[in-house]
């Protein structure tokens, strides 16, 4: 990565514009269904505690049953002590295995089956930086937890979505997208598995583009629904999204990077605020926002690089979807 390339990254904009969002905006969710993945922690957490607290009915679409009735149990006590004017919280637990696109079809499915609408989905999952590996579908690991696994889930989803419109849907991404390297020509579909081609860093900046250029996809294909699409970059936020580090650059680096996000990272509560600011804001609909990309807090930027290209977008729609249709299992 050189220097050039980092003075064109946006990432700086994100110390320096307002707070145009906060807890206290957040409308009444009374009847409003939603499904968050990644729940149980970390902004996933956070933005199920806040869907909750106003009225909304959530779903924790987790790997684990077990960490996500851990974050259920607290998230109750949580808006108990927090909102003591909330009514009693809605949570349930939607098993989601994102690196499996099979078990993310069939956990599109098991939601379907309890006859619900849906309002809200915030595909709010990832990992980050990790050591090369391969999903369950012989898939890199990153691509196939940050996008492939969101996209087999939420278009296994998208009726449901449509038939409860007015609704939302939101994708989480990160602006680490600009640092996808050029040899990649913004995502190298030939060579998406071979190791030798790209770092771990390269790997994530993939997966977060592929992010927003299916979000950018999907709003066109929506357009004329009243579905309303974005991508968010939540900024620098203190989570676990970073365990991978000390396996990938060492101790010293681990160390590092964890004593830098006690200085300067956002806590998940306020960084959940622009993806919460997507899934829930009246101005979404009101101003007609869809297909934009906002960083904290709820600031839109325009995307630069390959995010933009139209091209690419439909190259990524017709790859994931050729893919997902060779590796789901009847």
């Amino acid at each position: 990565m050189s220097f050039n390339s980092l003075t064109q990254f946006a990432w700086w904009k994100t110390y320096l514009t307002p707070k145009r969002y906060s807890h206290n905006k957040i409308p009444d969710l009374t009847g409003k269904v939603a499904i968050v993945t990644g729940a149980n922690s970390g902004l996933g957490y956070a933005t199920t505690v806040a869907l909750a607290a106003n009225g909304a009915r959530v779903f924790l679409a987790c790997r684990s049953r077990e960490r996500a009735q851990e974050a259920i149990e607290n998230a109750r006590a949580e808006i108990k002590a927090k909102y003591p004017k909330a009514p009693t919280p809605q949570l349930e637990f939607l098993e989601l295995d994102l690196n499996d696109m099979t078990k993310s079809s069939q956990a599109a499915q098991e939601f379907l089956k309890k006859g619900l609408p849906l309002h809200i989905l915030v595909n709010n999952s990832g990992i980050m930086n990790c050591p090369y590996a391969l999903s369950a579908d012989g898939i890199e690991t990153q691509f196939a937890v940050n996008h492939m696994g969101h996209f087999v889930f939420t278009m296994g989803l998208l009726d449901r979505i449509k038939e409860s419109q007015p609704s939302r849907i939101v994708i989480l991404s990160s602006l680490a997208h600009e640092m996808t390297p050029k040899h990649m020509n913004g995502i190298d579909f030939d060579t998406i598995n071979d190791e030798t081609k790209s770092g771990n860093w390269d790997r994530y900046a993939r997966s977060k583009l592929a992010n927003v250029l299916f979000g950018k996809a999907l709003a066109r294909r929506l357009a004329n629904e009243k579905v309303w699409v974005n991508v968010a970059h939540p900024g620098y936020v203190a989570t676990n999204l970073s365990r991978s580090t000390k396996d990938v650059w060492g101790n010293f680096a681990d160390k590092v990077f964890r004593m830098v996000t006690k200085i300067a990272a956002m806590s998940p509560r306020v960084g959940a605020l622009t993806q919460l600011y997507l899934a829930t804001s009246p101005e979404i609909e009101s101003k007609d926002i869809r297909g934009r990309y906002f960083i904290p807090i709820a600031n839109e930027i325009k995307p630069i690089h390959y995010a933009s290209d139209v091209d690419l977008q439909e190259a990524l729609w017709v790859f994931s979807e050729k893919l997902a249709k060779e590796k789901i299992k009847a």
